[in-house]
């Protein structure tokens, strides 16, 4: 598949993300995309957890890497990759999914800043907030194939 710099629509995005063979094996799915925001939910099964029953740190991890990336993708086209991010966890992630929430905080032509909030729903939709994540991606000249 090759996606141009241009600016995407959702269906698009969700393209995108179904090109990621780790997002598929997660579960991730695309629910929000546009003007400078993105949202993924991932449902918590038990594959997903560490040794306390909890959402496994690294599962959390690519959730934020993933949000951030995509909300940049809505300023700086598809062709974007992270160049670093920090993520603090706040609670133990449990419950039916996880709902990470990005948006771009400011950008340039080539670079964006995004901060990201990712929740763990309970079956009754309550939604507690388990980490919270900063970071920047960049565009890149390379054609997604």
């Amino acid at each position: 598949m090759t996606v141009g710099t241009s600016a995407l629509d959702l269906d698009q995005a969700r393209q995108v993300l179904d090109a990621q063979p780790f997002a598929g094996l997660v579960g991730t799915e695309l629910t929000r995309f546009g003007d400078g925001a993105a949202t993924l939910v991932i449902p918590i099964r038990p594959e997903l957890g560490q040794q306390f029953g909890f959402v496994h740190g690294g599962v959390l991890a690519y959730t934020a890497d993933n949000a951030l990336t995509f909300a940049a993708g809505t300023v700086l086209g598809a062709n974007v990759l992270t160049g670093g991010f920090t993520i603090t966890y706040l609670r133990p992630a449990a419950g039916v999914r996880l709902r990470a929430e990005a948006s771009v905080t400011g950008s340039t032509r080539r670079q964006a800043v995004v901060r990201c909030e990712i929740y763990a729903e309970s079956e009754d939709g309550e939604a507690v907030l388990c980490a919270v994540a900063q970071g920047t991606t960049r565009s890149v000249e390379r054609e997604l194939g």
